[in-house]
């Protein structure tokens, strides 16, 4: 496990990540996390004191890694870019599980289904934490729904949510 304190970040712009919240983990600290690795990996531990687990370290070059801080992890900490955080890390091995929700309806879409299969975990992971993280249930069948919209034209999860933004602003329009 490591422990250190930090300022949370933000990018400008950065390809896919621009207008990401995120911390730094420097290489020495990833290394004592996993040594010797240099590709992407999951962990669990706490931010000041809210609990994560199954969070993805990207590697970042020169042996650093960033974990993105999504919406629901900023509100739990209540900060933003500039405040400093409290981490705490270890290694999270426990495999994650696709949404039930989401494999029960793509059972009738087999479409979906084989180009989800044909996904690497990782990216499997985005859709089923997406579901998951739904706040109400008519949230989650809508998510369910556009997953498997998206799934069945063998679009991947950024795709999708970028086709979504593009929708919800042309109906703001």
């Amino acid at each position: 496990m490591i422990s250190f304190s930090t300022t949370i970040l933000k990018f400008g712009q950065q390809g896919e990540k621009t207008g990401w919240t995120y911390i730094l983990i420097p290489a020495e600290m990833a290394q004592q996390l996993k040594p010797g690795n240099k590709k992407s990996f999951r962990v669990k531990g706490e931010l000041d004191k809210h609990s994560i687990k199954g969070v993805a370290l990207l590697p970042m070059g020169e042996g650093d890694f960033i974990m993105a801080l999504n919406a629901a992890m900023r509100r739990a900490i209540k900060k933003q870019k500039g405040a400093e955080l409290r981490v705490q890390l270890q290694v999270d091995n426990e495999e994650i599980k696709p949404s039930a929700e989401l494999m029960e309806c793509m059972a009738d879409e087999p479409e979906a289904l084989r180009n989800f299969n044909n996904l690497p975990k990782g990216h499997q992971n985005y859709f089923s934490n997406w579901i998951e993280n739904a706040k109400t249930e008519t949230t989650k069948a809508k998510r369910i729904a556009y997953a498997i919209r998206f799934l069945s034209k063998g679009k991947s999860f950024s795709e999708m949510i970028r086709a979504m933004k593009k929708e919800k602003e042309m109906n703001n329009s």
